[in-house]
């Protein structure tokens, strides 16, 4: 079975994180920097690990209106399906993602400076896992 990958778009960086085969885990992969490669990058990943679907988070405030990072997210998500049109792109709700990653990286004793590096892609893994839980069929 194919991969999915889940991409937690930032504006500095995006967290990215990939399933397994069987598409029941998420994984962390290393973070993306958000800038005019950010599409290729993100392209090559999926091509490289045999991607069938990309799951882009949307932002939004709590309670539930647009903000601009919603409007940044929806770009990233535009030229995503424009340049993968092999591949499934879809977007899906990443409300509270990087505060749960936070939280449980600090339940893991991780502290917050040593969150610094990894907390985008922690948020990708939470985003993916929520999505691959909604669509788990049995």
């Amino acid at each position: 079975m194919s991969r999915i990958l889940g991409v937690d778009p930032g504006d500095v960086r995006c967290g990215v994180a990939i399933t397994d085969s069987a598409r029941t885990m998420a994984f962390p992969r290393p973070e993306v920097a958000n800038g005019p490669s950010v599409v290729d990058v993100l392209g090559q990943v999926a091509r490289d690990e045999g991607v069938s679907v990309v799951v882009v988070g949307r932002p939004r405030a709590l309670s539930g209106r647009v903000t601009q990072s919603t409007a940044h997210a929806d770009a990233l998500f535009a030229a995503l399906v424009a340049a993968l049109p092999q591949i499934k792109v879809v977007q899906w709700d990443e409300r509270l993602t990087t505060h749960e990653a936070g939280r449980r990286m600090s339940l893991a004793g991780v502290n917050a400076r040593e969150q610094r590096g990894r907390l985008d892609s922690a948020a990708a893994v939470v985003l993916l896992q929520s999505y691959l839980d909604a669509h788990r069929v049995g």
